[in-house]
């Protein structure tokens, strides 16, 4: 998208005048201070707020006798998640539930948003895949340390066998941390491109049937990449908290 959305020019008419001062007072003054508030920004906002308008509906309409569609829908997929977090984790899942299904929905939605004409796939940019990593990030190593304290998780790193923790500490440090590019390249990489195909086989090549295709495409690999951002961090809860490391 070569312009900006409109809700884009919305954000920027009314909190420019506050985003670039503390933008700029932390280091990373945008290139044009008329607009410091990007296309996909603005996507993600949306994307909250289809969230938070969904799950008022959702409320509104909740019946144990009558459920509707949407409630029936739902409840399809908090029970898919449950038992896939219940499979990975073990005892004491569901208390993560909350957290990794609303990281999997945010992600399924901001990828699905790339196949609706005027908007954008929030995701296909690395700011927003490494913000959703950045979360995913502090939230299984918070939860590591509420468990089992800041030293017990650091002996995690450390291994059972102490003269050999010299050398696994450092390596299991990085590896933790590789976790954030992990998590942030995986999904924005297969987003990205799939948004480049569909740009260059619709409009270069054949502007009828290619899009079709790589829409149904854009659709699975949404699906797909949603539930792997869904297990990724249920498989690093499950090693933060879990007695064994």
């Amino acid at each position: 998208m070569g312009y900006d959305f409109w809700l884009t020019d919305l954000l920027n008419k009314l909190l420019a005048g506050v985003v670039t001062p503390v933008l700029t007072a932390v280091g990373a003054a945008p290139s044009d201070p008329a607009h410091p508030i990007h296309n996909y920004t603005a996507m993600e906002i949306l994307v909250f707020l289809v969230m938070i308008v969904g799950s008022l509906i959702l409320r509104a309409g909740l019946s144990v006798e009558t459920p509707g569609r949407f409630q029936q829908t739902m409840e399809v997929v908090v029970e898919f998640v449950q038992n896939m977090a219940s499979e990975i984790i073990g005892h004491g899942s569901s208390r993560y539930v909350p957290l990794i299904g609303t990281v999997g929905l945010f992600v399924l939605i901001s990828n699905i948003f790339g196949l609706i004409p005027g908007l954008e796939t929030p995701t296909s940019y690395i700011p927003v895949t490494l913000g959703c990593a950045v979360v995913v990030f502090i939230y299984y190593n918070y939860q590591g340390i509420a468990q089992r304290g800041l030293l017990g998780y650091l002996k995690t790193f450390w291994g059972p066998i102490w003269w050999v923790g010299f050398l696994l500490f450092p390596v299991e440090v990085v590896s933790n941390l590789f976790r954030l590019l992990s998590l942030s390249v995986r999904l924005y990489a297969n987003m990205f491109v799939g948004r480049l195909l569909e740009q260059v086989f619709g409009e270069v090549v054949f502007p009828i049937a290619v899009p079709a295709v790589m829409m149904g495409l854009h659709l699975f690999v949404s699906f797909i990449q949603a539930y792997i951002f869904m297990v990724l961090p249920a498989v690093y809860i499950s090693l933060a908290t879990s007695e064994e490391h």
